[in-house]
């Protein structure tokens, strides 16, 4: 029997994080539709295509550049900053979640070819 993928577990935080970031994001609707003039501005279509943009992101993760899309939107949201103050403050505050998540995935890769991993004992 073949030891679990360890991997696979952390595609599915990522996934998770994606789905978690989504969520406040399109929480920014509200916000828009009382004080920047409703959801048909320009703050309303960026803030609804970065909502989707980080939903479409979940069913790239498993791929081998679909982390650097998951991190190419974090900096697309950090530069939001300028258009939208809030929204680049959520964009700062998941870039340190993400950079800490990979900072745990490369912790975990380096254990593997080590072989440190609990699921690699006997």
């Amino acid at each position: 029997m073949s030891a679990p993928d360890p991997m696979k577990g952390f595609r599915g935080v990522m996934s998770a994080m994606l789905i978690l970031e989504a969520i406040v994001v399109m929480l920014a609707l509200l916000i828009i539709a009382k004080t920047e003039g409703g959801l048909a501005t320009w703050q309303g279509w960026l803030v609804g295509s970065l909502g989707v943009a980080l939903i479409l992101a979940c069913g790239v993760v498993g791929k081998p550049w679909g982390t650097w899309v998951a991190v190419g939107l974090q900096g697309v949201m950090i530069l939001c900053f300028f258009a939208l103050p809030a929204l680049g403050a959520i964009g700062v505050i998941f870039g340190l979640a993400w950079a800490w998540m990979l900072w745990l995935r490369q912790d975990v890769q380096k254990r593997m070819a080590e072989g440190r991993l609990t699921s690699q004992q006997e």
